[in-house]
């Protein structure tokens, strides 16, 4: 018999058919009531074993954990919660579980902290199986959007020579020997005899191959893993990490802040559309670990309405300038409350000066742009104020900047200056170069880091917790 999965059961309608689902104990009552689940769905299967049906031998071996496979009749349940349930017939252990050796005791709550501990089994906790189904939804979301706006999907490269942050961070590749490797005359690690005869790194972006592609296609993206070899232990970074980056040809800094709008509201209507259950739990987990915080510091929109919040509201735009001069004249500010006080133009923002701007002042997603050249990348275009660069960050309320971007620099001139200015190594970004000596034009594009999208529909708090196996300073383990 085929199998059924539990999701396409709880919407059928009993009508005493024979079935067969698989999957996993959650629970199992009174030798009579197994809650199994199988992952297709929040809610669990009752299945439920008529007295003296089932060998003693077997029954001891429905523990939490056990893997089973359950033939049996949909019936119209007789308990509360749940409309069908299987009148069991058959049971086969698949595999077995040893309840007191089971590190998931999920009647005891696991703390997130453990099951990162666990990350090999977390999956199997209704939290973390929730977390996965809405970052499958968000993926595949991600893909139709731009599919249906005509971009086309580029795989840029995980191994790349290139540096588009400037910041150094990056994990290197290399087959040289680790505990010899050979040396040039001057007595530096000579790569010319290493794989690629050159420096080679894990990509921190794939934005600088991304726009190669856009100028010649007009409208691209890139969704894929990126790395940063950042020390940073919080709960906002990771060292692998996905990133979605479209870059477009013929838009300037206003169609990107619009592309980056539409973008962003289309993901979370799409979420709010497709994964109403799983966001229904997440809500209700994320309303428990807010009533646990300070009054003062508990969010004003529970997870559903914040999500509502985004996708019903325009975003308001204003200048970094203008910013400035809000937070400035803010009382937390004037009140010494925020951590980094606003003194001056010039200022790089922190996540407590986003959130003010979002969920205080204007109470909608905020889009900044034209920020200071001197904390921005090289590749911004110069605005003509010889100060700023167009960029835009949009802030999202609860986690801050969620989208980064800017008009990209295509004047040759410019930015070979700025690469000079900042001391980058030219010999490195010639190709880079090059797209602005042979048939440039005006492009754009913005970087969207899917872990923070994710911490943001599912109501997650850390960023460790969004992706499957995370990966920050001290953890390789699974």
């Amino acid at each position: 018999m085929k199998r059924t999965k539990i999701k396409d059961l709880l919407t059928s309608s009993p009508s005493n058919q024979a079935v067969k689902v698989n999957g996993w104990v959650r629970t199992f009552r009174n030798n009579q009531f197994i809650s199994i689940n199988d992952g297709s769905t929040i809610q669990n299967l009752q299945a439920v074993v008529e007295l003296n049906s089932i060998d003693d031998t077997l029954l001891k071996r429905l523990t939490p954990g056990a893997c089973l496979s359950i033939v049996g009749e949909l019936v119209a349940s007789l308990g509360k919660g749940q409309a069908v349930e299987v009148k069991v017939k058959e049971v086969e252990i698949l595999g077995d579980c040893d309840a007191e050796k089971y590190p998931l005791q999920l009647k005891n709550r696991p703390s997130l902290e453990y099951l990162r501990e666990v990350a090999h089994l977390r999956s199997r906790t209704n939290t973390f199986s929730a977390v996965m189904r809405v970052r499958h939804a968000m993926a595949f979301a991600v893909h139709n959007f731009f599919n249906e706006r005509g971009f086309f999907y580029i795989h840029t490269p995980v191994i790349t020579g290139s540096d588009a942050e400037g910041a150094g961070a990056m994990f290197r590749v290399t087959t040289l020997d680790p505990t010899n490797p050979p040396k040039d005359e001057q007595g530096h690690i000579d790569y010319k005899e290493d794989f690629f005869g050159r420096e080679t790194n894990l990509t921190v972006s794939g934005q600088l191959e991304g726009e190669t592609y856009a100028l010649a296609l007009s409208e691209i993206y890139t969704f894929g893993p990126t790395f940063r070899a950042e020390n940073s232990n919080t709960t906002r970074h990771l060292a692998e990490f996905w990133m979605i980056e479209p870059e477009m040809a013929f838009y300037d800094i206003n169609d990107n802040m619009q592309l980056a709008q539409e973008f962003l509201q289309y993901l979370v209507r799409y979420a709010l559309r497709n994964c109403a259950e799983d966001l229904e739990f997440l809500n209700k987990r994320a309303q428990e670990e807010e009533d646990a915080k300070p009054k003062e510091q508990r969010s004003e929109l529970g997870l559903i309405d914040r999500l509502k919040f985004v996708a019903e509201n325009d975003f308001q735009r204003l200048s970094y300038t203008e910013a400035i001069d809000i937070l400035k004249n803010s009382n937390p500010n004037k009140k010494k409350k925020f951590q980094f006080l606003i003194q001056e133009w010039g200022v790089d923002l922190q996540s407590e000066h986003e959130r003010f701007l979002v969920e205080k002042h204007f109470k909608k997603p905020v889009i900044l742009y034209n920020y200071p050249a001197a904390i921005k990348a090289f590749y911004m275009r110069q605005n003509e104020d010889g100060k700023t660069v167009a960029a835009m960050d949009v802030l999202f309320p609860g986690i801050g900047e969620i989208i980064g971007g800017s008009q990209r620099e295509e004047r040759y001139n410019r930015i070979l200056n700025r690469i000079q200015e900042l001391k980058l190594p030219e010999k490195d970004l010639w190709w880079y170069l090059e797209l602005r000596k042979f048939g440039s034009a005006p492009h754009s594009g913005f970087g969207l880091g899917f872990e923070r999208l994710i911490q943001f529909v599912t109501g997650m708090t850390n960023i460790r917790d969004v992706i499957p196996f995370p990966r920050y300073p001290g953890n390789a383990e699974f």
